[in-house]
């Protein structure tokens, strides 16, 4: 049924190991009506059937210390800035979550609607789409508010464990790009994180990851991609169950091969892969996972990505003329920016999150694109058993290029930039100061 928050009760039958009270809840964020498609640059495409549903997810765990921590993982391509100020708004005020404390993951599902001013260089609507648009953004804030209160108000008694699995899905794309882009890194994460939650012997929550993009398909069906059909896929194997995608730092990776255009086609490879990573999740589960025990300790903090020099704006407006659609609009934007600041902006805000769970767990957010070159580092730093590191979180603010990535450059390294309304790709010290930031993070919340 279209828009139905279900929240599921998490009990435990054995009072004397419980460490964790826990609820999840999912909500329904299928388009009731033809809404602009998010991801993909060109000409707007507007959905013409439902695949299967989209969904919110959200698991709240409350410690031994009273403290409430809240996930929430969507079926979406992302999140802007605008978005998350407004969500978290609503979290901290109606539920009573610190925004350290609230995590919110994105698929950068391909095969979703347009939200707020997500992309926003991206289209081009016509008054019609623009309200279509509109209507679907106000029903996902609505859902956001829902889904975190119901994960809260269903928190019972429950048992939290961990363990990783594997899956060959993702490929580095970057050696995708024509025969000079061969000699590239073929870097992959294919490890698969996963938490359970359960109730006794039933399993209420499965929350598990991957890092590679969601385009697999690129129709016209309103659908999860992969990841949505690996969560129903686990749903089925798990009745009664959420399973929860999070997007990892896929960035430079796809699922490949993969085709575009051809729904059928696509569709039946995006399922083929949506069950290779139910499996590796299925079998992960059919092993031995070890035990996560409380408390969460939550430290969030922000560093700044400084920008190389832009385009003068002499050249600017001298390219202009020339232009049509997106690129257009990027440099009219940069126009813009120097009439009215008096330059483009020299560096982004860069937010970045840390939970580490008991002793010997830590989960670190990144915000944005992130290549696969920062779980790999993470993971080597803080542990390669107990660290599960994940981008798209918070907003989707750019590709967020390791130094290898921007030294090659290319689409993630240096060209993307523009897209995302950034003046010039990042200077060489991105990594270097989202690394010293994490660091100092993960010392905070191992205090």
């Amino acid at each position: 049924m279209k828009h139905i928050l279900t929240a599921l009760l998490i009990g435990l039958t054995s009072p004397a190991i419980a460490t964790w009270h826990s609820g999840a809840a999912k909500a329904d964020i299928t388009p009731t009506e033809s809404v602009p498609l998010a991801g993909y640059g060109g000409k707007t495409r507007m959905s013409q059937r439902v695949e299967h549903a989209i969904w919110l997810k959200a698991l709240a765990l409350k410690d031994d210390a009273g403290a409430v921590s809240v996930l929430v993982t969507a079926d979406l391509v992302g999140l802007s800035e605008k978005m998350v100020e407004r969500i978290a708004k609503q979290a901290l005020e109606k539920h009573g979550v610190p925004r350290e404390r609230l995590i919110l993951n994105t698929s950068h599902n391909h095969s979703c609607p347009v939200t707020e001013d997500v992309l926003w260089l991206y289209y081009e609507f016509t008054p019609e789409e623009a309200a279509a648009k509109d209507r679907y953004t106000a029903m996902v804030y609505a859902k956001y508010d829902e889904v975190i209160g119901a994960a809260i108000a269903e928190l019972k008694p429950a048992e939290v464990a961990y363990e990783q699995g594997l899956a060959g899905v993702a490929v580095n794309r970057r050696r995708s790009r024509g025969p000079e882009s061969r000699a590239l890194g073929g870097q992959v994460d294919q490890d698969v994180p996963v938490i359970t939650v359960k109730a006794g012997n039933d399993l209420k929550a499965i929350v598990f990851g991957y890092s590679c993009h969601t385009t697999a398909l690129g129709g016209l069906s309103i659908n999860g991609d992969y990841a949505g059909f690996a969560q129903l896929e686990l749903e089925k194997s798990f009745p009664g169950s959420v399973a929860m995608f999070v997007q990892n730092c896929g960035g430079d990776a796809n699922p490949l091969p993969r085709i575009r255009g051809k729904d059928i086609e696509a569709t039946e490879l995006a399922g083929m892969y949506g069950k290779i990573l139910a499996e590796a999740v299925r079998q992960v589960i059919a092993g031995t996972m070890k035990p996560l025990n409380g408390p969460i300790r939550a430290a969030m903090g922000e560093t700044e990505l400084e920008l190389q020099p832009g385009i003068p704006l002499d050249e600017l407006r001298q390219r202009v003329p020339n232009l049509t659609g997106m690129p257009k609009r990027e440099f009219e934007h940069f126009i813009r920016q120097y009439e009215t600041l008096g330059s483009t902006p020299d560096r982004v805000k860069y937010p970045i999150q840390v939970w580490s769970i008991g002793s010997d767990f830590t989960f670190i957010a990144l915000t944005g694109e992130t290549v696969v070159d920062y779980s790999l580092k993470f993971k080597a730093a803080y542990g390669w058993n107990n660290t599960w590191v994940c981008g798209y979180n918070n907003d989707l603010l750019s590709y967020v290029p390791s130094l290898r990535v921007l030294k090659e450059g290319g689409y993630e390294g240096v060209t993307g930039m523009f897209e995302y309304g950034h003046r010039a790709p990042y200077t060489e010290t991105v990594e270097e100061r989202i690394t010293t930031k994490v660091e100092e993070l993960v010392k905070a919340a191992a205090k």
